[in-house]
């Protein structure tokens, strides 16, 4: 196993300046991650900077609470993508999930419309954290419906990120052709390594760096 080919390095903490994301890039350059996740901000400086690489460059919509308009979300989308994202992380509408809406999955839809005419991949963040095991089943059907190439576990800003009993779950529930990311606390090599082994597709780390380095001590 290729570790980096599994990680998503990751910046998005609501502080970071254009040093971190230099030294993000520098990273993504020395370990081969998959991808490079960044803010919307930074998605045109990052994707100039790995042109030469094939590294994705990921973004996030409707972070980190998901609770925007649709509409906002699809502008926020279609910048993103005119700047260069190769996959977008959406945060779907928990809110609406959570009052028995069927808005979710329609928003999933137009999304993944969206991206799939442009090439683009689309992951729809879940999280987790407040979703019973019920409510991860109904949100994993909805998402493959809606047409949605990976389902995220988390944002990484709630209360709890990403459980190695929720990833398998998700693998029993999802269809082969969608994957699953996992994330949120992620943070060492044994811990990337189980969640792969529980059917995790990608990770989401912002250890990166510091998981290559295990492997290399």
């Amino acid at each position: 196993m290729k570790i980096n080919e599994y990680l998503e390095h990751t910046m998005l903490k609501a502080d970071l300046t254009d040093q971190d994301i230099s030294k993000l890039v520098e990273e993504a350059r020395k370990y081969q991650f998959v991808g490079v996740c960044v803010p919307p901000f930074w998605v045109k400086r990052v994707k100039r900077d790995l042109e030469d690489l094939p590294v994705q460059v990921v973004t996030v919509i409707g972070f980190p609470l998901g609770y925007q308009m649709t509409e906002t979300k699809m502008a926020e989308a279609k910048i993103a993508i005119r700047d260069g994202a190769d996959e977008l992380d959406l945060v779907w509408s928990i809110t609406a999930f959570k009052s028995g809406m069927n808005w979710p999955k329609i928003e999933m839809a137009k999304m993944a419309e969206l991206c799939h005419e442009s090439g683009k991949v689309l992951k729809v963040i879940v999280e987790t954290a407040y979703l019973d095991t019920d409510e991860l089943r109904q949100a994993c059907k909805m998402a493959t419906d809606a047409g949605v190439d990976y389902v995220k576990t988390s944002t990484g800003m709630a209360s709890s990120g990403a459980r190695l009993e929720d990833i398998r779950l998700m693998r029993e529930i999802l269809p082969a052709g969608v994957g699953i990311k996992a994330s949120g606390g992620i943070s060492t090599l044994q811990q990337a390594q189980d969640f792969i082994a529980a059917g995790a597709d990608r990770i989401g780390t912002s250890k990166g760096h510091m998981i290559m380095e295990e492997i290399r001590k």
